[in-house]
């Protein structure tokens, strides 16, 4: 009788609770500039000449979305990119943040292609200090912009020892 008495209300219940776990939170990209959001990062990358690049993200300032939840480096999907934006990317991941300096660093090696492609996402729950329950915010760094202007390393060579050595002139 008494499990008879609660199995509706039970259900009632599951049926509210449950779904509410397979919630997702909603992302949004910033449409503000890095100026206006008043961040302050460096972006350098640099071009070994071996078909592959390195890219290096520093933030001295988290400004407007501080605190930072993670740095993501996301590779759209090429058909991602001739609809717009909507769809699936080819890769996302986050970064590895280190403390260089006072300065949050963040670096990854890859084929100059992708990086042709690469964009990094400053991620946050917070946005000017408020918190909004299950919705992220970021901010998108396209690297095709800095890819334009990276240097090339270069390696200084050793000059060869020729191994015939001009004789010192002696004084006359």
């Amino acid at each position: 009788m008494f499990a008879k008495k609660f199995r509706l209300p039970a259900i009632v219940i599951a049926v509210i609770v449950l779904p509410a776990s397979l919630v997702w939170a909603l992302e949004f990209q910033l449409g503000e500039t890095k100026d206006q959001l008043k961040l302050k990062y460096d972006v350098s990358v640099t071009d070994h000449g071996t078909g592959r690049v390195t890219v290096v993200l520093s933030i001295a300032d988290q400004g407007r979305l501080k605190p930072l939840n993670s740095i993501d480096l996301v590779i759209p999907s090429k058909e991602q990119i001739k609809n717009g934006g909507t769809g699936r990317p080819d890769l996302s991941l986050s970064l590895a943040i280190r403390e260089v300096e006072g300065k949050q660093v963040a670096r990854v090696h890859l084929l100059r292609d992708l990086a042709e492609r690469v964009e990094i996402h400053l991620k946050t729950r917070h946005f000017d200090g408020k918190q909004e329950a299950l919705t992220w915010y970021y901010h998108m760094i396209p690297i095709a912009e800095h890819l334009k202007n990276a240097g090339q390393k270069t390696t200084k060579k050793k000059p060869a020892v020729s191994e015939e050595q001009p004789a010192a002139s002696a004084k006359e």
